[in-house]
C-alpha cells in the first residue's frame, strides 16, 4: 500500500459566501446562532459615557487614537502601543535579480 493520500470530490458548502446576504435580517440570524458580535457599532458613533471616542458635534475621534501600553484600562481603545503611525509612504524596494 502507498503512503500517499488524496481527497476525492469537492468541498461541502463551497461557494456559500459568494452570494451576498443583501438584508440585515439574514446577517442577524447568521450571527444569532453564533455569538454576540453583530452589529458592530463604531466608537465614534456612541456617546462619551459609552466609549472614549464618543461624543462631539460631528463624528471624529477628537484626540490621538494611539494610546500608551501602560494607560488605564478604560482608555485602551484604538491603536494600543502602536509601533508606527501615519501614512505609509514610499514603495517596497525590490532586490535586483540576476538573469542568466
Amino acid at each position: 500500500p502507498s503512503a500517499n493520500r488524496a481527497m476525492v470530490g469537492i468541498v461541502a458548502g463551497g461557494g456559500r459566501i459568494d452570494k451576498p446576504m443583501l438584508k440585515a435580517g439574514r446577517a442577524y440570524f447568521k450571527y444569532k446562532a453564533k455569538r454576540n458580535c453583530w452589529p458592530k457599532v463604531r466608537g465614534v458613533a456612541m456617546n462619551p459615557v459609552e466609549h472614549p471616542h464618543g461624543g462631539g458635534n460631528h463624528q471624529h475621534i477628537g484626540k490621538a487614537s494611539t494610546v500608551r501600553r501602560d494607560t488605564s484600562a478604560g482608555r485602551k481603545v484604538g491603536l494600543i502601543a502602536a509601533r508606527r503611525t501615519g501614512r505609509l509612504r514610499g514603495t517596497k524596494q525590490q532586490k535586483p535579480t540576476e538573469k542568466e
